[in-house]
């Protein structure tokens, strides 16, 4: 098998699981166990994480909250009005990991505009801590039409995500970039999202 600096997998990011109990459609965490593994196997120390999916990533978040580092950054739609109900602005990690973890809720009906108004956010939090590989949870049920979410965001949005953490990894000097699927439970945003990130990612 040959080596590749980007990959996409569309079976993956179930991110509500916990380390010791499922939750949210999640068994298993796999991006904690993506994480553990490029530290413990490849020697990586600074993972960072992103995530865009409508959901806050509970399940990441609260398995490193205290650890600093694993940047966290998560976009997603104010857990006042959707599962699982945390993901607060004040939620920024604990102890020495105060500050590495961005919490960014978004209003129901948050379309591209407000996307693009809060993204630069994520990319500057990024840039702060120089992490050695990247993580983008790509969810597709923040696109607008999912029936279970009420976030507005065309396929546009995950392809700029996607194409700016390229970018921002190219600049670090590694150029690694793992996409996950996430959520999406309406066919065609899944069909229109993926291949927007994908697309980013070639």
């Amino acid at each position: 098998m040959g080596e590749a600096r980007r990959g996409f997998v569309p079976i993956g990011g179930l991110h509500h699981a916990a380390r010791a109990h499922a939750a949210g459609f999640c068994v298993f965490n796999d991006i904690g166990v993506a994480i553990e593994q490029l530290r413990r196997r490849h020697k990586l120390k600074r993972i960072a994480y992103v995530d865009i999916d409508a959901h806050h990533g509970d399940g990441v978040f609260y398995a490193f909250e205290d650890d600093a580092d694993v940047i966290f950054a998560d976009i997603h739609e104010d857990g006042r009005y959707l599962y699982p109900g945390t993901g607060r602005a004040e939620e920024t990690g604990k102890g020495e990991a105060a500050g590495t973890k961005l919490n960014l809720p978004v209003p129901p009906g948050a379309d591209d505009a407000i996307f693009d108004t809060v993204w630069p956010g994520v990319i500057a939090h990024l840039e702060r801590f120089d992490p050695e590989f990247i993580i983008l949870q790509c969810g597709a049920d923040s696109l607008e039409g999912d029936p279970i979410t009420h976030l507005r965001y065309s396929p546009a949005a995950h392809g700029r995500a996607a194409r700016d953490l390229v970018a921002l990894a190219e600049r670090l000097g590694h150029g690694r970039v793992l996409a996950l699927g996430g959520g999406g439970y309406n066919r065609t945003n899944l069909a229109q999202g993926w291949n927007a990130v994908v697309a980013s990612l070639l």
